[in-house]
């Protein structure tokens, strides 16, 4: 559905966006991420048509944007971070200006935005004016003005940012209702959101693409054995001083403790050393029974870290 193909965007002599291809499949959630000035809005600016490109194509159902940009804009809907809203106009007011700036036949346009706002919650507030709506309903108008015409493809961008957690519950709830028949780039410096909604991650650093694939294999990829959570039955000096002795450990904390004598920890390995035979065997010696050892599970905010930093998996402070 879309095709991006060694895009590129200068800003006189600095580098926005540097050489990227990706391709997003019809009916699929990709996850668009990156840190500040990556140049993910630049890339969706100029997937909307928003920005041209220094050079590159971007092709949208069959259609390239720079040979056919009303064609494009017909198949996206696009929400900014800030969408563009007329607080002096109510929803129905906005929705159909919206309707006739993407030339909605009349004869369609009622039945349309009855559906749409009957999707994102808005039928019981069309005759409000924006401008008295909360934050989290504002945000409902932006994503309907965005579903204006029908589109085959969205572009949402920090589409739950400011909102409480109730809010942010309902718009994932409505954005995964709309993933049936649409195909949607989400941009959101929320990690769990794109763990939650996303099939597929783009990973965006510096202008150049840094990762990209499912969630679950790049947290395969990442964790392998490095990181593990252990929980043992002894003194705890005892416990940190036998795994500090061992060669292969670059790392371990005392997580928490989870009754009289029994404390949880977390290692690290070097190079994805495999050490839970040796570990087995030194603290039977210490007569420090394991009650459990499990590999720690990496997380979409670990992977993008690593990912930007290229680091390796950042080690948080323990409780």
């Amino acid at each position: 559905m879309i095709e991006i193909k060694n895009l590129v965007k200068h800003y006189g002599q600095v580098v926005a966006v540097d050489d990227i291809s990706f391709k997003v499949k019809e009916g699929e959630i990709v996850g668009f991420l990156g840190p500040n000035g990556a140049g993910k809005s630049t890339t969706m600016n100029i997937i909307t048509g928003y920005l041209p490109s220094t050079s590159g194509t971007v092709e949208v159902d069959g259609y390239d944007i720079s040979l056919h940009p009303e064609e494009v804009k017909k198949k996206i809907g696009y929400l900014p971070e800030q969408p563009p809203l007329y607080n002096d106009m109510t929803v129905t007011e906005y929705l159909n200006f919206v309707s006739d700036l993407k030339k909605v036949p009349r004869d369609k346009r009622k039945g349309q935005l009855s559906d749409i706002m009957e999707l994102v919650g808005l039928t019981d507030h069309r005759k409000r004016l924006i401008d008295n709506l909360s934050k989290g309903y504002r945000q409902r108008v932006g994503l309907a003005q965005s579903l204006v015409g029908n589109p085959k493809v969205l572009i949402l961008d920090e589409p739950t940012v400011g909102l409480d957690p109730k809010q942010i519950v309902e718009i994932r709830r409505v954005i995964k209702a709309l993933a049936s028949d649409r195909t949607i780039i989400l941009s959101t410096h929320i990690l769990p959101e794109v763990s939650m909604i996303c099939e597929r991650v783009v990973i965006i650093n510096k202008g150049k693409i840094a990762a990209e694939d499912t969630p679950d294999r790049l947290s395969q990829n990442l964790g392998k054995m490095s990181k593990l959570n252990l929980t043992v039955k002894g003194d705890k000096e005892s416990v940190l001083k036998t795994i500090g002795n061992m060669n292969n450990i670059k790392y371990v904390a005392m997580a928490s403790k989870s009754e009289d004598g029994v404390f949880k920890y977390v290692l690290e390995t070097k190079d994805n050393s495999d050490i839970r035979e040796e570990l087995f065997y030194r603290m039977a010696e210490c007569k420090m029974p394991i009650l459990e050892l499990k590999p720690s599970a990496v997380t979409l905010e670990d992977i993008f870290i690593s990912v930007v930093n290229k680091t390796g998996i950042t080690e948080k402070e323990e409780e």
